[in-house]
């Protein structure tokens, strides 16, 4: 999502400078690490203030995604010494953190949210967890997850079926333990309660998980799935609009980015109402949010669909609205643009108000 942001930026006639390379993410709360990396970003911030004293100031400053394993130790200095707007993208705040190993990584980060002019949440539950933290809901604005959707067809029409044909259904996701491959187990047991119905499943994908991702899957008859291995964006877009419906449960996803694509491709999605996915799709119209994290209520859902072929259609056209009306890169980006200025014009007006 960084990438889509900085191309939003640019398309909006922003000029977008990535103005250090300092990585502050650590997996584990290491005490030892801390200290060097907060050496590495006085050092950091040095060179960055030296360059600017000698060329241009920025106008303001954007990070993304930091949380306590990533805190910006750059940002919130760089912009008070500069007298520029902060501005986050993606941050979240996890109150459980404040104590404990990960406390000191944590600190920064709640103080860079305080003095950001404009926090930008991509979920509604980190929207919702900011206002909390923060006490208010100024300075957030809800900006949700964007595709560029140029390289899709706005306007697929649906396959049609002759009467006992296979309906293609589709996945698209790495293959990594964890929540990953908890989803490709949980998707293979739901597919198991609909043997009675045509199906095929694509699987579009691959990692070091994929044994356990076919172990999964061998339970079902091998004409009902086929592994596609991993495709470049090109091949998934192609599968994505040869297919009919888009399942996967999403255990853990932040948003998604492959609903938004799913969808972009004309295909009504189902999903675990889990995280942010929420975010990314119109429950009920673009496709369906299962409550109950269950196989036999998710497959329920999927079974639905299969059976509905014009809900299917019409799921799939709103699904194609959705993208290219209200989640494209240029609606993004002239939002974006809207939301810094205002942020720009916010930030000046208070500053006047302090001299």
């Amino acid at each position: 999502m960084a990438r889509a942001l900085i191309e939003a930026l640019t398309r909006a006639g922003h000029t977008v400078t990535l103005v250090s390379r300092l990585r502050s993410f650590h997996k584990v709360p290491d005490a030892a690490a801390y200290v060097v990396l907060d050496t590495a970003a006085r050092r950091e911030c040095q060179r960055i203030a030296d360059a600017w004293r000698e060329g241009a100031t920025p106008n303001l400053w954007l990070t993304y995604h930091p949380y306590y394993k990533a805190p910006d130790l750059l940002g919130p200095e760089l912009a008070q010494a500069f007298a520029i707007p902060y501005v986050t993208a993606e941050a979240s705040y996890a109150k459980k953190r404040e104590s404990g190993d990960w406390a000191k990584w944590q600190k920064p980060v709640g103080l860079a949210l305080r003095q950001a002019t404009l926090n930008l949440c991509f979920t509604r539950p980190d929207y919702l967890g900011l206002a909390q933290f923060l006490g208010s809901e100024q300075g957030l604005a809800y900006f949700p997850p964007f595709l560029d959707t140029s390289a899709f067809m706005p306007q697929r029409q649906p396959r049609a079926h002759d009467a006992g044909q296979s309906v293609q259904l589709i996945c698209v996701a790495m293959m990594r333990p964890g929540v990953k491959l908890e989803s490709y187990a949980f998707l293979a047991c739901a597919l198991g309660h609909l043997m009675h119905l045509p199906w095929h499943l694509t699987i579009v994908g691959d990692g070091p998980a994929r044994p356990q991702v076919e172990a999964a899957f061998s339970a079902l008859p091998a004409e009902t799935y086929s592994f596609r291995g991993a495709l470049d964006s090109a091949r998934v877009r192609e599968a994505l609009h040869a297919a009919d419906l888009f399942v996967w449960p999403g255990f853990g996803e932040a948003y998604g980015i492959a609903y938004l694509e799913a969808q972009a491709a004309g295909l009504p999605v189902v999903a675990l109402n889990e995280g942010g996915i929420a975010s990314v799709l119109k429950p009920n119209e673009t496709g369906i949010l299962v409550q109950e994290k269950t196989p036999a209520a998710y497959a329920g859902a999927v079974e639905a669909l299969i059976k509905d072929e014009t809900g299917r259609a019409v799921m799939g056209r709103a699904a194609a609205a959705f993208l290219h009306r209200e989640r494209s890169l240029v609606s993004a980006a002239q939002r974006l643009d809207r939301l810094l200025h205002d942020a720009l014009q916010r930030y000046q007006a208070e500053a006047k108000t302090h001299d």
